[in-house]
């Protein structure tokens, strides 16, 4: 039986572009939790309260980008698992057992 080369067999990894799109979204919702829970703990505060508001910018940033970054992972995951299924079928096709 024929050894596949290392040559030939392709990484499970999604691609570069996948990657950067994931972490640009990551960085927008994190940016975006960020401004909106300062803008929301600034409004409810009747003094201004610059710390108490940085600190809930700080909290809401954390998790929007905790969240965002869950789905992200779980979407590449699906990414690299589909590709996979549809060279599995490909080489099935190639190669039928009778």
């Amino acid at each position: 039986m024929d050894e596949p080369n290392d040559a030939s067999l392709s990484s499970a990894e999604p691609s570069t572009l996948a990657r950067a799109l994931a972490l640009i979204a990551i960085l927008v919702a994190g940016a975006s939790g960020g401004l909106i829970g300062h803008a929301v703990t600034d409004l409810q505060c009747a003094n201004g309260c610059p710390a108490l508001a940085g600190s809930m910018g700080l909290v809401g940033a954390v998790l929007a980008a905790a969240g965002v970054a869950v789905v992200a992972v779980l979407s590449l995951r699906a990414m690299a698992e589909w590709q996979a299924t549809e060279r599995q079928q490909a080489a099935r096709d190639r190669h039928p057992v009778d």
